[in-house]
């Protein structure tokens, strides 16, 4: 999975690509339109940001490329590649149980914080992405 040249990128499956965790430099797009929604990523080798409507969706620290970012009332879903583990932080509902799935495999049960926000380690190896999937309980 490479990482997202034109840094954000609509999917023929409905879904959204973004990030770049090969660039030195801090670079951003903003006011991208999909399915009704304006968003904005920042990304570069030392962090990752998505934004929708202005409000806080995924970030990772160091920079990753994420491929297939998907979410539903009850899940969300993603591919992940970086070239080290990172510390990943995705908004969800707030007070909420989640199942986290990695690869296919749970790796437990988190709750969300009071402000609807779930970090996750991910161990990460450059070429490899890890697929990622968060389960409402």
């Amino acid at each position: 999975m490479p990482v997202i040249n034109e840094l954000i990128r609509a999917e023929e499956n409905g879904t959204i690509s973004f990030g770049n965790y090969m660039l030195d430099v801090k670079s951003k797009a903003e006011d991208f339109e999909h399915d009704g929604d304006l968003y904005k990523v920042k990304t570069f080798k030392d962090i990752t940001k998505l934004e929708r409507n202005g409000m806080f969706v995924y970030e990772s620290v160091p920079g990753t490329a994420v491929n297939d970012f998907s979410v539903s009332d009850t899940d969300v879903t993603f591919r992940v590649e970086g070239t080290e583990d990172a510390q990943i932080t995705v908004q969800l509902e707030d007070d909420m149980e989640y199942e986290v799935f990695e690869d296919g495999v749970a790796v437990g049960g988190m709750v969300t914080n009071m402000s609807g926000k779930l970090s996750l380690s991910v161990e990460l190896s450059e070429g490899k992405s890890v697929e990622v999937r968060i389960v409402r309980k």
